[in-house]
């Protein structure tokens, strides 16, 4: 899938004197499932305090069952909260749903188009949904955009999951909304689709677009996104800068591949927690925080090792995910 059209800048924001500093803005967001018979209630949201920078490429990322689902319903007009409030480019869902559901679009993770209607028919009927004038549509340019200009009088039940896929996304946009939530984007998606589709995200975000993403993929939501909130049994675990977030685990692995075997570990290597993988393979374990990684290579170097071979291994984010869900569970 190539990009060929620019994607514009989105609507609602000429439309407003002065752009909102937040895109979503929640604040004590509760939802609670009461069951119509026996059984106990399910608190799916427990207060949810978050803002979403207006520009930002957003991740929001949690086991199953965490919350994440229940949130993007609430925002997309699906689900009713329970309690708190909810603003989509400041227009609150309860005082102003009309503005607040124009300003934001959702891809899905199911994909749910109609089988006897065609890409360009499904286009122009959710732009019409949205009171999108005629003349101001633009089937055309979104059905190239995402790649499927050819395709565009097939019937979907004949497109593959790649290109529905992708429909679901130009259905979103359809009414330029300057909120894009994708909810699993790329769930059963093959390499190259998943390149193509973050390709053109990649160019709506630049033109303006907050992206509200939750995947599974960690190194997506660390490639892609600048904040990450993890939430977990329906209270936020944690909202930082992508960066921040992964410098939490002050911790960094150098794995040695020595060319002769050794019995023990040298007496000079163990205050960096090291340890013997095999004869010939060693690990040492240090905080780059209170150990420089010159102290550490010298230490090596006067416990009198012949290295071969030298890789290092560093905090990534899906040890960061597991370690908060687990303390949030606990």
């Amino acid at each position: 899938m190539n990009v060929v059209a620019a994607p514009r800048k989105p609507d609602i924001e000429s439309q407003k004197p002065t752009a909102p500093d937040w895109a979503v803005e929640l604040k004590g967001l509760t939802k609670i499932y009461r069951p119509t018979g026996k059984g106990a209630a399910k608190h799916a949201l427990k207060g949810i305090d978050l803002q979403i920078p207006r520009g930002s490429f957003f991740g929001l990322l949690g086991p199953n069952g965490a919350g994440k689902s229940t949130l993007i319903n609430i925002l997309a007009g699906l689900v009713i909260k329970t309690a708190g409030d909810a603003r989509i480019w400041g227009f609150g869902i309860d005082e102003r749903p009309r503005q607040s559901r124009a300003a934001i679009g959702v891809v899905p993770q199911e994909l749910v188009l109609d089988p006897f209607f065609t890409p360009r028919e499904i286009l122009d009927l959710q732009a019409g949904l949205y009171g999108v004038p005629k003349a101001e549509r633009r089937t055309d340019e979104l059905l190239a955009a995402v790649g499927l200009a050819d395709k565009g009088n097939a019937y979907s039940r004949t497109l593959s999951g790649g290109m529905r896929r992708r429909l679901m996304v130009a259905k979103a946009l359809v009414h330029r909304p300057p909120v894009l939530v994708l909810d699993e984007p790329t769930a059963g998606v093959d390499i190259e689709l998943r390149q193509s589709l973050w390709k053109y995200v990649r160019e709506l975000n630049r033109a303006g677009t907050t992206i509200l993403l939750t995947t599974h993929y960690l190194e997506e939501a660390q490639e892609l996104c600048d904040t990450i909130a993890i939430i977990n049994n329906g209270v936020v675990a944690a909202c930082e800068p992508t960066p921040a977030l992964l410098g939490r685990m002050d911790r960094k692995e150098l794995w040695l591949t020595l060319d002769r075997d050794l019995a023990l570990v040298p007496e000079g290597l163990t205050r960096y927690h090291t340890e013997l993988v095999d004869r010939r393979r060693l690990v040492v374990r240090y905080q780059p925080s209170r150990d420089h990684i010159n102290e550490v290579l010298g230490a090596i170097q006067q416990s009198g090792l012949a290295i071969t071979d030298l890789s290092t291994n560093e905090t990534d984010l899906e040890d960061i995910f597991l370690q908060l869900v687990r303390a949030s569970s606990a």
